[in-house]
């Protein structure tokens, strides 16, 4: 789970592969940090080469929170990018609080 990720209990490179999660750096257009996407029973986490080292860890997490949260299953006509973006963050806002609170 991510909160185990979260709390260095397992490793990035342990998460991605017990979940068939393979991170892949490309050129995006700016504005786009990431996304992920589900290719051949494999999911794939595009992250923009192009910023910092501290937004690639941001955004690997939120595209993580996204695949925990079964948003790749959802079919596109109930699809909300806002919403389901909303959802992504407030799951780690979750998280963190209850690491926190410990």
């Amino acid at each position: 789970m991510l909160i185990d990720l979260l709390k260095n209990e397992i490793t990035q490179e342990e998460y991605t592969r017990e979940n068939n999660i393979r991170i892949l750096y490309k050129k995006l257009p700016k504005k786009i940090y990431g996304f992920i996407h589900k290719y051949k029973d494999i999911n794939l986490i595009i992250i923009n080469w192009n910023i910092s080292k501290t937004l690639k860890e941001k955004t690997i997490i939120h595209e993580l929170a996204h695949f925990e949260l079964h948003h790749l299953d959802k079919n596109f006509i109930e699809f909300n990018i806002e919403n389901v973006e909303d959802e992504a963050d407030r799951y780690i806002k979750f998280i963190f609080e209850s690491i926190e609170r410990r």
